[in-house]
């Protein structure tokens, strides 16, 4: 589902708040400031996600698809854990916001120390359904993230500054160790 005529209501009502916004050329805080309040209005109501872009995977965290932008300005997706599952630590490279949809879950920030190694940054984060949160390179891009039940699925809604799926990315050792990876979609 990534054509606009295909896109639920509530969704199409975000895609076209997100078109104007990014039409102004706005700044990037300001993206995140008006972008969060549209996604917080989207995750008020639990009636639009297709099935389809809800189903978890018995072994691994899944990334739906669910618009993006002709222009590769923004993506928008449905991250699906299935229970107890967790992300390696990454990078997004891109401004990102991250709502919950249903569920909860816990993310973990991290920073660079000066010898290239990663450490925690602050106490993990709790995002319950109904939060919204950001990333960017500008005010802390490095995270692991964890569905916080072990006997249920969360569902996140995440928008991005790009497709997503498409993004140069990174996933980190504690170490310090980089290895690239594109994360793609499960549709």
């Amino acid at each position: 589902m990534t054509t606009y005529a295909d896109l639920p209501a509530p969704l199409r009502k975000l895609v076209t708040g997100f078109e104007a916004l990014l039409e102004q050329n706005a700044a990037e805080p300001v993206v995140v400031a008006q972008g969060g309040a549209l996604l917080r209005t989207l995750l008020a109501t639990d009636d639009w996600l297709p099935d389809a872009a809800a189903q978890p995977d018995p072994q691994y965290y899944r990334q739906y698809l669910l618009y993006r932008d002709p222009q590769a300005r923004f993506s928008v997706v449905s991250f699906v854990w299935g229970p107890g599952q967790a992300t390696p630590i990454h990078d997004h490279t891109v401004w990102g916001l991250i709502g919950l949809l249903r569920g909860a879950e816990i993310s973990q920030d991290f920073r660079r120390t000066a010898d290239g190694a990663l450490e925690k940054a602050g106490p993990p984060q709790r995002l319950e359904t109904g939060a919204v949160t950001a990333v960017s390179p500008a005010i802390g891009d490095i995270h692991q993230v964890a569905n916080a039940h072990d006997d249920r699925v969360s569902i996140g809604i995440h928008i991005y500054g790009a497709d997503i799926g498409a993004v140069d990315r990174s996933v980190f050792t504690l170490e310090g160790a980089v290895k690239p990876f594109r994360s793609g979609y499960a549709n």
